[in-house]
């Protein structure tokens, strides 16, 4: 576990101070085993809370996406760092969600996610059901949770891998039949009653935070939200806290305090507080700061021959006449799309005779045996890069029935340079397919070596994506192949060289702008994508 000496935490005085001796008391905490409690939630809500709905927030300053996204990874397709991990501890109805949203109003970096304990409640049996009706099941206790399931679940959020989160629902004491799906972010704030209460959670957190409210403050909290939106009546409510709520907190929830890097007292107005956190974690994500070096990703592979995994579409007089129209900066938009489109389907075709097949015999209507071919893989899916990908689409559906589509956003932050997700829509269980992923152009490679990386996080097997572009730059060929060396990429032109603003030379234009017939800003790139309501 990540240990901070200037953020060992412990109370003085209704504010916060540091804990003196910054020792690392991790090891003394075992799982933290039996006791009682029920239902909690303190916030306004009868779910589960995985991320807002809509996966945004929005602040006096910006749009924050919940969401979030992969942390970006470095030229060798490898993750550089992990995600920042605030954990945030406390009794119910304490005011967690509350420091955390002021958490991330005052953090201000734009990839959140925010993830509740309450979504990982184990299945209850039927009897166990019951017990919940009559208030006589123990929510408080840390077998209440499935630990297991979100040990894995945060693990990979914190690799920047996308996850499941199942949703749980207080006024049915049960999961929802559909989960969440959740990608991981450059900060993610982890909130619940026992979010310290085992020693696995633990390693994950970088950063742990205890939010100490005063028991009748929660009490109070506790009974308007459990009578006003749970319908409860008063002395269930009581009967339940006083059963388990309050012999949890004691037991469980008290006692790891002490393994808190800052103690909050008075929860979401102690602004203080806040913003040491706040300036704690903004240093950290300083050091943690990527910067995606386009110079040297241009002139490390200088002088390589083009690698074995690229096929480029036989460039046929009819190829290289589609090409020169399409190339011509005074063709019309109306024959660019159409020669675009054509290029397209024989990219496609062409693409498609690399999937997997199998020898496979049917017979004629003359009653004769042919010996033919079928496709040997569960199913092709597409995924398109938005926007231009786009404009591929119809020509995979035209060649492959019935086939299933999935979107990418990518747009290059213009202050980073860094490439960031901002839109994904992928079909449901896409691990086992072929995926044909789909750009109309690549320069430098750095928005098409996301979109791979958001497959392999989904489980997709790197050898079975297929990069096809109808115009691709060296360095964007090389840039892919190196990253991931078993991606199949296939284009119908490479061209040798990119300019000082990463634009393919002798290149094709914005292809998004002349096919859709918008203007291109004045310091466009090729793997620049344009606007997301596309």
């Amino acid at each position: 576990m990540n240990s901070h000496p200037a953020f060992s935490g412990a109370r003085i005085s209704g504010c916060w101070a540091l804990r003196p001796d910054g020792s690392n008391s991790e090891g003394s905490l075992d799982r933290l085993l039996p006791a009682v409690a029920t239902t909690l939630s303190p916030r306004k809500r009868t779910t589960s809370q995985c991320k807002s709905e809509p996966p945004l927030l929005r602040t006096n300053k910006r749009t924050i996406y919940t969401a979030g996204r992969p942390p970006w990874y470095n030229e060798h397709g490898t993750q550089s760092k992990e995600a920042f991990v605030i954990g945030l501890c406390g009794g119910s109805a304490s005011g967690k969600t509350t420091v955390a949203r002021k958490i991330i109003e005052a953090l201000d970096v734009p990839w959140v996610v925010l993830l509740s304990m309450d979504s990982f409640y184990k299945v209850l049996s039927v009897e166990e059901q019951q017990l919940a009706k009559s208030n006589d099941y123990n929510f408080d206790h840390p077998d209440a949770f499935d630990i297991t399931l979100l040990v894995h679940t945060l693990r990979k959020l914190k690799q920047g891998k996308s996850v499941k989160i199942p949703v749980y629902d207080f006024t049915i004491h049960g999961r929802q039949k559909e989960w969440k799906t959740v990608y991981g972010a450059s900060v993610i704030i982890f909130e619940g009653i026992m979010s310290f209460a085992d020693k696995e959670l633990l390693k994950l957190l970088d950063m742990k935070i205890f939010v100490d409210t005063d028991s009748d403050i929660r009490l109070v909290r506790r009974l308007r939200r459990d009578i006003t939106e749970r319908g409860r009546d008063i002395e269930g409510v009581i009967k339940q806290y006083n059963k388990f709520v309050k012999p949890a907190f004691e037991q469980y929830i008290e006692p790891t305090m002490r393994l808190a890097d800052i103690v909050v007292p008075r929860g979401g107005g102690n602004m203080v507080a806040i913003d040491l956190i706040v300036q704690h974690v903004h240093s950290q994500l300083e050091e943690r700061k990527l910067r995606w070096d386009m110079a040297a990703l241009a002139s490390a592979h200088q002088s390589q021959p083009l690698p074995e995994t690229l096929s480029v579409l036989e460039s046929t007089p009819q190829v290289r006449g589609m090409h020169t129209i399409i190339r011509n900066k005074e063709t019309s938009r109306d024959e660019f799309i159409f020669y675009s489109k054509r290029l397209m389907r024989l990219l496609i075709e062409h693409a498609l005779s690399f999937l997997p097949f199998q020898i496979c015999t049917v017979q004629t209507s003359q009653g004769q045996d042919y010996d033919g071919r079928s496709f040997h893989g569960k199913r092709i899916t597409g995924v398109s890069i938005l926007r231009a990908g786009e404009t591929m689409e119809p020509a995979l559906r035209a060649v492959c029935k019935d086939v299933r589509i999935g979107k990418i956003l990518i747009q290059t932050n213009q202050d980073t340079g860094e490439p960031e997700l901002h839109y994904l829509r992928l079909p449901k269980d896409i691990s086992e397919d072929h995926v044909i992923l789909m750009d109309c152009t690549v320069s430098t490679g750095a928005a098409a070596m996301m979109a791979v990386r958001v497959l392999l996080d989904h489980d997709v097997q790197e050898d079975k994506i297929f990069l096809v572009s109808l115009l691709m730059a060296e360095m964007g060929v090389h840039s892919v192949a190196y990253a991931f060396p078993q991606v199949k990429i296939i284009t119908t032109a490479v061209d040798k060289k990119v300019n000082d603003l990463f634009h393919i030379i002798p290149g094709i234009g914005n292809f998004g702008d002349r096919y859709f017939g918008t203007d291109a800003p004045p310091d466009w790139s090729d793997d620049d994508l344009d606007d997301p309501c596309y």
